[in-house]
């Protein structure tokens, strides 16, 4: 007989699932605000982390939104099986598979070819992103700024052409990936920046190969994030 190899649900995810069932319940409606952080570590029992854990969970799958410094609220607009983050993942792979190749070619070129000038605009947008840590929409803008840059840098038009014209697509694939990425790995936002800055630096030492390797993990990381929500949302 061959058993099948149950996982044990963590803290945070047993808190998600309650206050989902609260939020379609209708204990908090739509555009409401949830309790502190404090007063539902409280109410669960819980350490304030695993609260957190789960906030930003919810937040992965679309019920609520955190605002810094502000609170969290249930979005009004509540999602449904054909808005689902989740049911969008099969396109977040292959938007992700593209950029892969792409991106890890733009960053071994950057890495020769790259100017000062180049240098100097990478490392603002690197000051940019850690000062809009927190806040969501200016990282999202920051994080495409970025990778465009680097696609500028390799000073090769073909794919500076196609990283523009994948811009939508990227931006769509960054807003979706970033907030998979929170979910899954439970990474801080200043993690994700230390990933931006180990590649700068490895264009800026002109180092063709660790360019390229580091790019391509930073991709293939959030790829595993999507694989397994994937595959988790289909069990």
């Amino acid at each position: 007989m061959v058993f099948q190899q149950i996982r044990p649900q963590k803290g945070s995810e047993i808190v998600l699932q309650h206050i989902k069932a609260q939020i379609e319940g209708g204990t908090y409606a739509p555009g409401s605000k949830l309790p502190t952080v404090v007063d539902l570590a409280a109410s669960f029992q819980v350490g304030r982390s695993t609260i957190r854990e789960a906030l930003s969970g919810l937040k992965a799958m679309g019920w609520v939104d955190i605002r810094h410094g502000g609170g969290t609220y249930v979005v009004t607009s509540l999602p449904t099986e054909s808005n689902s983050l989740f049911d969008h993942s099969e396109t977040l792979q292959e938007v992700q598979e593209v950029r892969r190749f792409i991106e890890a070619g733009c960053a071994t070129l950057a890495a020769s070819r790259r100017t000062e000038q180049h240098l100097t605009v990478l490392k603002e947008i690197l000051r940019d992103m850690e000062s809009s840590l927190g806040n969501e929409e200016k990282s999202e803008h920051a994080d495409i700024r970025f990778h465009l840059e680097i696609a500028k840098a390799s000073q090769n038009t073909l794919f500076i052409g196609m990283m523009e014209s994948l811009t939508e697509r990227l931006q769509q694939s960054m807003k979706a990936s970033r907030r998979l990425w929170f979910f899954a790995e439970r990474a801080s936002a200043e993690q994700l920046l230390q990933e931006h800055r180990d590649i700068v630096d490895a264009i800026a030492a002109q180092d063709e190969q660790l360019a390229a390797e580091r790019m391509s993990q930073h991709i293939a990381k959030v790829d595993q994030v999507i694989q397994q929500l994937a595959q988790k949302n289909k069990e």
